[in-house]
């Protein structure tokens, strides 16, 4: 089993690219964000590998680092999310932005992928909370300094975040901004976070 790769990029297409291994040019399905990550065609770069081996095909899925593919994996969990979705989910949503839509309940975030509905953000957000926030490193996930730090049932968090919605700022946007706030004061009240947070937009991080 493949678990990762290192060569010459020789070309990209869309959705993939081939990898130059020892002469061996190998096909690696990858996010778009992944493939802007790789450097110009003749230098050398290493992916992490996911292999699938169906009965008609073996696969091989790239990654620029094991964030993305550790999310990946936890996007197949989802029932109606196989590789082709997981990478389009990949594509248009950084690790951060999948786990901040999770923990703010915002389905809508994950329509900005190819191939996904309303009805599909719905179940990715129900089937993955719990599993995000509470994960580590290895077999499970570490995201980023944002998860289990702040729990999802926070009702400062979740007012913050409504409060910032309604002033017309996207929710997940705005969800990642409240974390931070909130992770770096973890006992101030609704009022407060809501302040401190429209004071960090207008430092330009929103």
């Amino acid at each position: 089993m493949i678990g990762k790769l290192t060569g010459i990029v020789d070309s990209f297409y869309d959705g993939f690219l081939i990898l130059d291994v020892a002469g061996v040019g190998y096909r690696v399905f990858c996010s778009s964000k992944t493939a802007s990550k790789m450097p110009a065609i003749g230098a050398t770069a290493s992916l992490w590998i996911e292999t699938q081996v169906r009965e008609d095909h073996i696969h091989l899925i790239g990654f620029a680092d094991v964030t993305e593919q550790q999310m990946f994996a936890l996007l197949g969990t989802v029932q109606g999310v196989g590789a082709k979705v997981a990478l389009a989910i990949l594509s248009a949503l950084s690790p951060n932005e999948i786990q901040m839509a999770v923990m703010t309940s915002d389905g809508k975030a994950f329509s900005r992928a190819n191939g996904v509905g309303p009805k599909l953000g719905t179940r990715i957000v129900s089937e993955l909370k719990g599993k995000i926030g509470v994960l580590g490193a290895n077999e499970t996930m570490h995201v980023s300094p944002i998860n289990s730090e702040i729990p999802v049932q926070n009702t400062a968090m979740e007012e913050a975040i409504s409060a910032l919605s309604n002033l017309g700022y996207a929710r997940i946007e705005a969800g990642m901004v409240v974390a931070n706030v909130l992770r770096q004061n973890p006992e101030v009240n609704t009022s407060e976070l809501i302040r401190l947070s429209l004071k960090e937009i207008g430092k330009g991080s929103l």
